[in-house]
């Protein structure tokens, strides 16, 4: 079976907590370096600093948070988690007020928000798989998917808007009070859960550590699967500043168009998450990651094409409406797959160390095309970054399994 629908309270209020955190995230995207910019005066150096130093130092916070999240009861994790981030974010707006505020407090608030929000992740992938049947996963993933495309969609509009109306900080409150709610959402929930424990130990060893990438690396599909992503959101996220450069600097294009060329196209998360279920369905699990894997990556080239006035615009919605589309649909694929090849006891682990990957492909990535761009420009990099992502189709799994592996239940300690 490929879709019960994933119901019930619990759920409902899994669900509510991701989707309010999440439009306040969307709220709040791009906060920190616009209020770099506007309250603290930041140069190019500082805003590019902020944007990939503080995400790779939550990655290496992150990474002795794995165990300790993998042997604790998830749903107290996750609260735990939303409440660091609403304090955290919380500093901001008095630091601000105060007149403290400094380029420091935001980049150590990036690094915290970065590494709670890996913690986050990985203890509710856990406790998703553990609240919902098998048969529900898919379904229960694309619907945090779209929920998390329509709150980029709606977000950061909003949040442009706020900002202009009432201050710098105004998104960022927004954002704080998100995790708060959500932190009450995960409170309200009822119900025993069982925390994992240590494979024939009292303790914790130290190798726990790494038991995530070793799951990973020790199985071909995973493996493949997460160089291809490591790369391919590198890659594509890489673009996102060489565009901001491009578009607002040497095209010209108005901020607003600027923001509705990135907005608009996220109506696409819509489409591509609720077709997969029903993908899926008629073309099994590994005909849809290996093709809809490969067509989110043949895109990224046609920004190159962008030109100045209304094609140029029409262009890059174009293109990342291609992307956004296939994005949607091939994740929550890829993170129904992963959890069911995972063992309950693995699980927060490699879901941490998933997303550490990411984030430091995403941050090495991000560094080099600013380099390139510096200097052979911004559409030079672009062009580089559309051809090797052409390439990462071939790292895609030659083999998957359709069917749960059920070695994986079976190795629970």
């Amino acid at each position: 079976m490929v879709g019960r629908r994933p119901s019930g309270r619990r759920f409902g209020l899994l669900w509510t907590a991701y989707a309010v955190s999440a439009y306040g995230s969307g709220l709040g995207f791009g906060a920190l370096p616009l209020i770099a910019v506007l309250a603290l005066h930041a140069g190019p150096a500082e805003v590019s600093a902020l944007a990939a130093v503080g995400p790779a130092m939550g990655a290496l916070i992150a990474v002795p948070l794995a165990p300790w999240v993998e042997f604790r009861r998830k749903r107290p994790v996750m609260i735990a988690m939303d409440l660091t981030r609403f304090a955290a974010l919380a500093t901001i707006p008095v630091a601000y007020f105060s007149g403290w505020l400094g380029f420091v407090q935001l980049l150590l608030v990036s690094a915290v928000a970065a590494a709670a929000k890996i913690a986050f992740n990985a203890a509710g992938g856990a406790y998703l798989k553990a609240l919902v049947r098998p048969d529900g996963l898919l379904v229960a993933n694309a619907r945090f998917e779209s929920t998390n495309w329509s709150s980029i969609a709606v977000g950061p509009p909003l949040g442009g808007a706020a900002i202009g109306l009432f201050g710098p900080v105004t998104t960022v409150v927004a954002d704080a009070l998100s995790y708060l709610v959500s932190a009450l959402c995960l409170t309200a929930m009822r119900g025993r859960e069982e925390a994992q424990r240590p494979a024939g130990r009292s303790t914790v060893r130290a190798g726990a550590l790494l038991d995530g990438w070793r799951h990973i690396m020790g199985r071909a599909d995973l493996r493949a699967l997460y160089l291809n992503n490591m790369l391919v959101s590198g890659l594509i996220m890489a673009t996102e500043p060489l565009l901001a450069v491009l578009l607002l600097r040497q095209l010209g294009f108005p901020p607003w168009q600027y923001a509705l060329a990135f907005a608009a196209p996220c109506v696409g998360g819509l489409i591509g998450s609720r077709l997969a279920r029903r993908v899926v369905a008629r073309h099994g699990r590994h005909r849809v990651l290996r093709t809809v894997g490969t067509l989110r990556a043949v895109w990224l080239i046609g920004l190159v094409l962008v030109r100045p006035g209304v094609v140029g615009l029409v262009t890059v919605m174009a293109v990342e409406l291609a992307i956004i589309v296939n994005m949607s649909l091939y994740t929550p694929v890829l993170a129904t797959y992963r959890l069911e090849h995972t063992p309950d006891h693995l699980v927060a682990r490699t879901l941490t160390a998933w997303s550490i990957g990411q984030q430091a492909s995403i941050a090495v990535l991000t560094a080099l095309a600013g380099l390139l761009a510096d200097v052979t420009g911004p559409r030079t990099a672009l062009a580089v970054a559309g051809l090797l992502v052409l390439a990462t189709p071939l790292l895609l799994p030659t083999a998957t399994h359709d069917a749960p592996r059920r070695a994986a239940e079976a190795g629970r300690p």
